[in-house]
């Protein structure tokens, strides 16, 4: 029976998972324009750029670093894992080339703030949208 248990168990945390290891969004206000590569939204969360394709302001929101979906943004959008995220940031933030992006607790956060603000830019697992954004690419 142990066994059985076992193997339930370990069936179950793959199917959540892969259920949770959906895309992700990246979402901005609706009446934002833009169109945007993997690359140009990359630069905008490592500091590289801090303006959209049409020349407006772009304010980056992040998602906090227990976030699964944070993890899953830039390991698909950057290639960089969160310690070497975190590692990037301490490098410019000591050097005063950077700051991090704003950080906020959840999609939630993200949904809200992005659908009230037409400059900021973010990131949601996609099942979260809502039609109170608009979502620019879908990372898979």
């Amino acid at each position: 029976m142990n066994y059985i248990s076992s193997l339930v168990f370990v069936l179950c945390t793959l199917l959540l998972s892969a259920a949770s290891s959906a895309g992700v969004a990246v979402i901005v206000h609706p009446s934002n324009a833009s169109s945007m590569s993997t690359e140009e939204v990359a630069d905008l969360f490592l500091g590289k750029s801090s303006k959209f394709p049409d020349g407006s302001t772009a304010v980056p929101v992040d998602q906090n670093d227990e976030s699964e979906v944070k993890a899953g943004f830039y390991d698909k959008a950057t290639g960089k894992d969160l310690s070497q995220l975190n590692a990037y940031w301490s490098r410019l933030i000591f050097t005063g080339k950077g700051k991090p992006p704003k950080s906020v607790d959840d999609g939630y956060e993200v949904l809200e703030l992005i659908s009230a603000n037409p400059n900021m830019i973010g990131y949601v697992d996609s099942s979260e949208v809502t039609a109170a954004v608009k979502v620019l690419i879908t990372l898979d």
